[in-house]
């Protein structure tokens, strides 16, 4: 039987950002009008999501259960949306996924279940089970709030600016709020040297 790996580094980049990235440039570059422009980019992001599972499967020979959902999720989603031709669709799949990680995280946190230290145990060796309470909680109250923050955003404001969100916004604020645990973490046991930040599952 082959070993199931996990992907790390730049393979990491590739299939949690590859689609989002395709989705950005998809739709600030495909020659359509406008209006058209958010669709084409939704079957773009689907095409990309199923194509980073494929290289998760065939590269580490395993797909995580937050991909299977991001990538689900993307394909309904997505597929709503052309269908419809209702852009509203694409616009709540972050709401989705949000809310289903925060639930599962304070889920874990209720029943004592170290749901992230399953997904992350590799990344942050050597943190003690206090710290991966603390980084559990923090993560799931993150995630809680991205959730109603996309809400606000997707429902008061135009396709181009909640576009720019995502982009501008959104992934910046993951990242930062990453960072910001790194001292919490060094606290309770993290050696900085051999960790990243990086968000548990695949950004939204």
């Amino acid at each position: 039987m082959t070993a199931k790996t996990e992907p790390q580094g730049a393979g990491r980049l590739l299939i949690d950002l590859g689609p989002l990235l395709i989705f950005f440039l998809t739709n600030f570059l495909a020659p359509v009008p406008s209006v058209m422009k958010i669709f084409v980019a939704t079957g773009a992001f689907m095409i990309a999501m199923v194509a980073a599972m494929l290289f998760s499967a065939i590269r580490y020979h395993r797909i995580s259960p937050l991909l299977w959902f991001s990538g689900i999720m993307v394909v309904i989603l997505g597929g709503l949306t052309i269908w419809l031709h209702n852009e509203s669709f694409i616009k709540m799949k972050p709401t989705f996924y949000y809310t289903l990680v925060s639930a599962l995280l304070f889920f874990g946190l209720a029943t004592d279940r170290p749901l992230l230290q399953r997904v992350l145990g590799s990344t942050y060796p050597g943190l003690s089970e206090e710290g991966w309470k603390k980084l559990t909680r923090n993560w799931a109250i993150f995630f809680a709030c991205m959730a109603a923050l996309n809400e606000a955003v997707w429902r008061n404001s135009s396709t181009d600016f909640w576009v720019g969100f995502k982009l501008w916004g959104a992934l910046p604020l993951t990242f930062l709020f990453a960072a910001a645990n790194i001292p919490m973490l060094m606290r309770h046991g993290l050696m900085k040297e051999d960790a990243a930040p990086v968000e548990p599952g695949p950004v939204e």
